[in-house]
């Protein structure tokens, strides 16, 4: 991830969205198709199924965000750990679905909108308070994203480290300073 210097809250929220966003399509790109559906056990999710309750969440807090709840009476929650979709195809189009939600509305904001007061489940947050909520959620969400791909993966003899390679720190920090890495 390549730091841009900004002292805007909402500008560095997008940029860490959008970083999250990409790590875990890399995640996924790597994953055979079986593991995007596979569960570890019983309590686990499969991505297909992170990738669904995400994409409920985006539409849910992100549609109308200043004027309505972030929490829409027409979403199912509980339905959205259930029988995921079938296909990979059918996955990214749900992500970018819900991704578009975010970023759409993201794009609508400034930094003067930050203080103003919006509803989540009928608690009050402020706009920034109900953003770093959603970066909190997403990013944890991508974590199991990329675990789970990475395991699948894995078995597949197919994983390419995402950020800095293990056992490479010192040449990855160099090739940065000198100038020949820009980002992974």
């Amino acid at each position: 991830m390549v730091l841009e210097m900004t002292t805007s809250y909402l500008q560095d929220s997008v940029h860490l969205l959008q970083y999250y966003k990409r790590l875990a399509e890399r995640s996924m790109e790597q994953c055979p198709d079986a593991g995007l559906f596979a569960t570890l056990d019983a309590e686990s999710n499969s991505i297909a199924i992170i990738v669904k309750h995400m994409a409920g969440n985006m539409r849910s807090r992100w549609t109308n965000f200043l004027t309505t709840d972030g929490e829409k009476p027409d979403r199912d929650r509980d339905s959205e750990f259930e029988e995921p979709v079938q296909t990979r195809n059918e996955l990214s189009v749900m992500w970018e679905q819900g991704w578009h939600c975010v970023f759409d509305t993201l794009a609508g904001l400034t930094d003067s909108d930050m203080d103003r007061i919006v509803a989540i489940r009928g608690e009050r947050h402020s706009v920034m308070q109900a953003v770093h909520r959603q970066v909190s959620h997403y990013s944890y969400h991508v974590g199991q994203i990329v675990f789970l791909a990475k395991h699948f993966a894995a078995d597949a003899g197919a994983w390419k480290a995402l950020t800095v390679p293990r056992n490479q720190s010192d040449q990855f920090t160099a090739d940065v300073l000198t100038g020949r890495k820009s980002q992974r």
